[in-house]
């Protein structure tokens, strides 16, 4: 071998060791972007509706073993296991009303075989059978601006969809008084009858779904700390260690009767 080829050795190794530690760090990268996305994946929650006698949503992550059975129980095929590219919490169970609601069967068949208790029989048990009349997995909203009904064209789809008609949604008669003839029949929702089964959201006859199921947690508002709920004797409790905050300025040290002769000049002037 000349001189010349062994010269040639070291230059070619360093080059193959170079273009390795090029691509390693290379697949590093596209592995760190995968793994990232399954993390995003594993932890994206949007609106997500879960089977009837699903425990609270944080609590369910914890506790759903993601063994499927629940989804192969149901008769409906309504329950789907998320998978890469559902933007769910891969492997838990979810239903889209839109696609296949829940058809509120009466023995429930998707809860009894939850082997982790993420899916509560009790919350959906009452004199010691399933009702699934007591299940709460979402609530009914009415987006009233697309809602044909509130245009008063005649629509009660989503009254007639719904397994507990008249009790979940009830059709309320109000004059439409654009044309003093036609009467305009809305769909009202119910909270405590609603059981978010999504019959109503699958039958709505607008293209995008005038009405919709969402998480009750979602939907519902709540109260702020500071409100005290004066007719409820244990929320009232809350009031026996606080301390009144009592602001004084010039205006509140006047007589109502001088505020009030005082007139918006009298306020300006404070």
């Amino acid at each position: 071998m000349s001189n010349h080829s062994k010269a040639k050795e070291p230059l070619g190794d360093r080059r193959k060791f170079l273009l390795n530690m090029a691509r390693g760090a290379g697949y590093a990268v596209i592995g760190g972007f995968v793994w990232s996305a399954y993390l995003d994946e594993a932890k994206a929650s949007p609106l997500i509706l879960r089977p009837p006698a699903a425990i609270k949503e944080e609590d369910f992550l914890k506790t759903c073993i993601k063994c499927g059975l629940c989804v192969e129980a149901c008769p409906y095929d309504t329950l789907s296991l998320a998978k890469p590219g559902d933007h769910r919490p891969l492997g838990t169970p979810f239903f889209t009303p839109r696609k296949t609601a829940c058809y509120m069967c009466e023995d429930i068949p998707c809860v009894p075989v939850c082997p982790s208790g993420a899916l509560d029989e009790s919350s959906v048990t009452k004199n010691g059978k399933l009702d699934i009349n007591s299940a709460e997995m979402g609530l009914a909203i009415i987006d009233e601006n697309n809602c044909i009904a509130f245009w008063g064209i005649q629509c009660d789809a989503c009254y007639r969809a719904c397994p507990i008609m008249g009790q979940a949604i009830t059709v309320e008669y109000s004059k439409n008084e654009r044309t003093g003839k036609h009467a305009f029949l809305k769909p009202v929702i119910h909270a405590d009858a609603c059981t978010g089964c999504g019959m109503c959201e699958h039958a709505c006859v607008t293209e995008k779904a005038s009405i919709f199921i969402l998480p009750r947690e979602v939907a519902m508002g709540k109260a702020g700390s500071h409100y005290i709920k004066g007719w409820d004797k244990k929320d009232e409790k809350r009031l026996k260690d606080a301390h009144a905050i009592h602001t004084t300025t010039s205006f509140s040290k006047r007589k109502a009767v001088d505020k009030l002769n005082g007139g918006l000049k009298g306020l300006l002037d404070e």
